[in-house]
């Protein structure tokens, strides 16, 4: 779905040789002009991207010194931190859930029944754009709000009464502890391989099939193993967002709602078993891919003339093994800077129970990725959906008075827009950066008494960190195709 919005040149100059990554952050240190685009209109801007990169690389790598120079009392004190504000109940729970339910029933219908076009379709609009990159942003700013209107819990709770199921039942796993969050892990893979490589993720009917039996499998297996484990360890887009919504600065506990800083809940979170923290990393590796699959970069090297884009169908292969290759890649560099942070400081706990404590702190580079990512799609895309949330099925409907609402693509397209664009999308994955390096801290003090001990631990993982804030940059300023 990113490619309608994110095609174009934005760097003319750019290699797309195998030492193009490597040169991009050695040359962060120079005023490099290059080109960033803000959509498919063919816009272009110049920008000093080297001074970006630079300075993004400079930024994470002075929060880890300032972190490690700053009594760990305090910054405890900083991270407990809550701000009371109401107490809520459950009781409203199911109902939201139905009608969530019932919406989503509607927009597989209009995927079946309503137009071909995935731009008039509301089911490829609310799916790719509303919830899979708007409703991420929501969760990681609201808190869990998935929990409320997932459209399986309320058809769970009416079945259980239909069957007269136990009330324990939504709660007792019959799901082996040993598959841990794999179920998840595929079934995540699955989805990042739909979105990404399949020839045609957004075909109304196509993805209409592909939703709708989701559903139905995913009820079925609540029903089978039970509702609460297979939605905290099997259902992924459940798995997902919860993971999201513990970096939201909204902390619900034992029904009262409260304020705390940004990812102070993670410094709280359990250990991941090896299929949780396989899962995290995949959040960050798809959407990497995402931006690298349409580089000029990246088709060079297969040969691929980028101003003559074959198509996705032409490219299944490549991005198949493109989006394996990302997470293996992440995945081998991240368990190396967990490994060497306890050669470092001599620490012989478990390797897996440590790098599950550590990989919470991927979540805000997550989620920043996934903002910055998207930005530009959400921006213009969820214009076009809330035309067709008003016309679902194309009959000449107008159920919320914008069916015949003109979408502004001017909104990311120009100097100004994109000159903005660019600098939120900059300045989002700069702040992911730096916020993971002070949840990973606080998570290494758990590790870790000795504040000295715990600061090198979190060397290497800092340095890949600084590294991966200069390929984040260098995605955005690199020129894609397609």
């Amino acid at each position: 779905m990113s490619g309608r919005t994110e095609g174009g040149v934005k760097d003319r100059d750019a290699g797309v040789n195998l030492l193009g990554v490597i040169a991009a952050a050695f040359a962060s240190l120079l005023p490099t002009p290059a080109f960033a685009h803000a959509s498919d209109r063919g816009h272009v801007l110049l920008l000093p991207t080297g001074y970006y990169i630079a300075g993004g690389a400079l930024a994470v790598a002075v929060s880890f010194l300032a972190v490690a120079l700053l009594p760990s009392a305090a910054l405890d004190n900083f991270w407990r931190r809550r701000l009371s504000l109401l107490t809520f109940g459950d009781h409203l729970r199911t109902l939201v859930s139905l009608i969530s339910f019932a919406g989503f029933a509607l927009l597989v219908a209009a995927g079946l029944l309503g137009s071909r076009d995935p731009l008039s379709n509301p089911l490829p609009l609310v799916v790719w754009t509303l919830l899979w990159a708007g409703f991420t942003l929501l969760q990681g700013v609201l808190g869990d709000l998935w929990a409320w209107l997932n459209p399986w819990y309320g058809p769970w709770r009416v079945a259980s009464r239909v069957f007269g199921l136990r009330a324990d039942d939504a709660t007792r796993s019959r799901l082996p502890d040993w598959l841990g969050y794999w179920p998840a892990f595929v079934l995540f893979f699955a989805f990042a391989g739909f979105e990404l490589i399949d020839p045609a993720p957004d075909d109304p009917a196509r993805l209409a099939l592909a939703a709708g039996l989701y559903w139905l499998a995913s009820f079925i297996a609540m029903l089978v193993f039970g509702y609460d484990a297979w939605s905290k360890r099997g259902e992924f887009l459940t798995v997902f967002f919860s993971m999201v919504a513990c970096f939201a600065p909204v902390e619900r506990h034992d029904g009262r709602l409260s304020l705390c800083w940004p990812g102070a809940k993670l410094l709280a979170a359990e250990p991941l078993p090896p299929g949780g923290t396989a899962f995290l990393l995949l959040a960050l590796s798809s959407v990497s891919f995402d931006g690298l699959s349409k580089s000029f970069f990246w088709l060079g090297l297969f040969g691929v003339n980028p101003l003559e884009y074959p198509g996705r169908t032409a490219l299944v292969g490549i991005g198949s093994f493109g989006l394996v290759l990302t997470f293996v890649l992440l995945a081998a560099v991240f368990a190396l800077a967990v490994l060497l942070g306890q050669r470092l400081v001599g620490d012989h706990r478990s390797f897996g129970a440590n790098a599950g404590l550590l990989v919470w702190s991927i979540v805000p580079i997550a989620l920043a990725y996934h903002i910055a990512h998207y930005l530009a799609v959400l921006l213009v895309d969820g214009q076009y959906a809330l035309v067709a949330l008003s016309d679902p099925f194309a009959l000449g409907w107008n159920l919320f008075g914008t069916a015949n609402r003109m979408v502004e693509a001017g909104v990311v397209a120009g100097a100004r827009s994109a000159w903005w664009l660019w600098n939120v999308q900059a300045g989002v994955i700069i702040a992911g950066h730096v916020l993971a390096v002070l949840v990973a801290h606080g998570l290494a003090w758990r590790l870790h008494k000795q504040p000295s001990r715990a600061t090198l631990s979190q060397l290497p993982l800092t340095l890949l960190m600084i590294a991966y804030t200069i390929f984040g940059l260098w995605l955005l300023a690199t020129p894609t195709a397609g």
